[in-house]
């Protein structure tokens, strides 16, 4: 078991808000967020069908505002919290943008590329590694899934 700290919390949450929002726009429910020593970067959630734009993953549109907010692409010491296992996409954007640490809620035994499928964060023979921890608030972003997944099956 994680000893997931307060901020962790206050942060996953964060990231729950924006997967809700990314539900209520029609979007696969998956939220982001983007810190450093503490201070939130980013916050953005699933975009790909109103951009039309298959990498406008919440990880990605976050990672990109952290960046741009410091003006580097160099993102060491940040930390992400997401609701849902990065794919092999932001897996690798992770590694390449030098992330420290990973947080994310629920896994992805579909597409997840931090321990389900693949280890992108955690490959000695890539030139980074990313801390990861998982399974904070995965209750409650597992049920908003589901009931995302469940309406698209009945046609809601």
């Amino acid at each position: 078991m994680h000893n997931f700290t307060h901020v962790d919390l206050e942060m996953m949450e964060l990231a729950f808000e924006q997967a809700k929002r990314a539900m209520n726009a029609g979007e696969v429910p998956v939220g982001a967020v983007v810190t450093l020593n503490g201070r939130v970067l980013s916050e953005r959630h699933n975009e790909r069908e109103r951009a039309a734009d298959p990498s406008a993953h919440a990880e990605i549109l976050a990672l990109r505002d952290a960046a741009a907010s410091l003006g580097t692409w160099h993102l060491e010491g940040a930390e992400v919290y997401v609701t849902m296992e990065p794919c092999p996409m932001c897996a690798g954007a992770l590694v390449l943008s030098r992330v420290r640490r990973l947080v994310y809620a629920t896994v992805d035994p579909k597409a997840g590329a931090c321990g389900s499928l693949y280890n992108l964060c955690d490959d000695p023979r890539l030139n980074h590694r990313v801390q990861i921890e998982e399974g904070l608030l995965a209750d409650e972003v597992g049920d908003l899934l589901s009931e995302f997944f469940t309406g698209l099956r009945k046609g809601d």
